[in-house]
């Protein structure tokens, strides 16, 4: 008996996926659980298994396509079985007879479908979708529906909480002038469709844009302890299956701080401010076409040694698309590291619902003035960007200030 393969629900408020890749091809021979093909959702991407070995003999959704979940995404057949047609499997179904126009009807015209009387457009969420208009008192049925069949998608409802605190409510938004096509531009041009990843980062990013007022503050840090330390510890941290990184030192100072300003691990939820009792630390992972956040859950209870495993862990299994989707979401504080590729400093967009955000640059040796002497030492930017509705500039000066210090004063019994 043929196997199916369905589109997964990566999470219980998934409603759809998009074929990023097919892995296999039709006719090729497959193991189970070997990787069958790539997806991609709002929470995440991750290469998907096969259910059963035998051959692939159908591929039903090109890549490219988003699907709901459950849907058939292709068969799998055991070796030597035949496979049988739509026709052959349900013969009791007739092919429904073709469409005729009536005879009142111009040549060449059909009529036209009737609309949807007023308040019978059906209303498919997902639980998630659900919680979030229940808590802002939202009539689902005034949004319109971006996903599949018209389904009121996490980002059609944040969208239209966004625009209703700025103001916008339901106005319905100002022309704006056609960016001029491909056809109009000059010289030769290759033209290509946005990947869903791409996709989800700039929806992500415009809308972080329009919520918060983005501020930022930069600090130059001496890294000179922590570069020693690294150096005397880099062999034991080896033996015990670890990379004793930068990244460790900053992420154990930021927790330190958000401990001390709990006001930077919060959210804004309208007139509310929620505290966040855990420390749920997202580390932006640098991928081929994009950047995901892998979050390290209860960040605050490891160590040194364990925050050095954890960034290691997310950060390989991001890359090999391996993360579950609960390690992509319920981040209260992210960092992102542009200095791993030479940038001096960036000046990073807050991670929604957060309300802040810190940037790592550059690494390097640098000539700085101590003791009215220049001497060289290993210095980089550190950049907060912080949401001003919430954090004022004395806090977040503060909280940069503080790990600053941890930093530049790193007590070496905690490595």
């Amino acid at each position: 008996m043929p196997t199916p393969v369905v589109m997964p629900q990566m999470g219980e408020s998934i409603a759809e996926g998009t074929i990023v890749r097919w892995i296999k091809k039709v006719g090729d021979q497959v193991e189970r659980d070997e990787p069958l093909f790539e997806i991609s959702t709002d929470k995440v991407d991750a290469e998907i298994p096969a259910p059963a070995a035998g051959v692939l003999t159908e591929i039903k959704v090109s890549e490219g396509e988003t699907v709901a979940v459950n849907s058939v995404v292709g068969t799998i057949a055991q070796d030597g079985e035949p496979v049988a047609t739509e026709a052959a499997q349900h013969p009791d179904r007739q092919p429904p007879p073709p469409a005729t126009v009536p005879a009142s009807a111009p040549s060449g015209k059909t009529p036209a479908p009737s609309p949807p009387r007023d308040g019978m457009r059906p209303h498919r969420t997902s639980p998630l979708v659900r919680r979030i208009a229940r808590e802002n008192d939202v009539d689902v049925g005034r949004i319109a529906g971006s996903g599949i069949g018209g389904r009121v998608t996490k980002h059609d409802i944040l969208q239209y909480l966004g625009d209703r605190r700025s103001g916008i409510g339901d106005r319905a938004p100002a022309p704006v002038p056609a960016a001029p096509g491909a056809s109009q531009q000059a010289g030769r041009v290759d033209v290509q469709r946005l990947s869903p990843m791409r996709k989800k980062i700039a929806e992500h990013m415009v809308l972080s844009r329009r919520t918060s007022a983005h501020v930022h503050s930069v600090f130059h840090v001496n890294f000179s302890h922590v570069e020693r330390i690294r150096h005397e510890k880099k062999d034991e941290y080896e033996r015990l299956g670890a990379r004793l990184s930068y990244m460790a030192f900053i992420a154990k100072a930021v927790i330190d701080a958000l401990r001390r300003h709990p006001i930077v691990n919060a959210s804004l939820d309208g007139e509310n401010i929620i505290y966040k009792k855990d420390i749920n630390l997202g580390i932006a992972v640098a991928l081929e076409g994009g950047l995901i956040v892998p979050v390290i859950k209860n960040a605050d209870e490891k160590n040194l040694l364990g925050l050095s495993r954890a960034i290691a862990d997310i950060a390989e299994r991001a890359r090999s698309k391996q993360l579950n989707p609960d390690e992509v979401h319920g981040g209260t504080f992210t960092i992102t590291n542009p200095g791993q590729f030479g940038a001096q400093f960036g000046m990073p967009i807050i991670n929604q619902p957060q309300v802040a955000i810190l940037g790592v640059g550059a690494v390097e040796k640098r000539p700085v003035v101590i003791d009215d002497a220049i001497a060289i030492r290993t210095m980089t930017y550190l950049t907060l960007g912080y949401d001003h509705r919430l954090i004022d500039g004395a806090v977040a000066d503060q909280f940069m200030s503080h790990i600053k210090k941890q930093i530049e004063e790193f007590d070496p019994g905690q490595v």
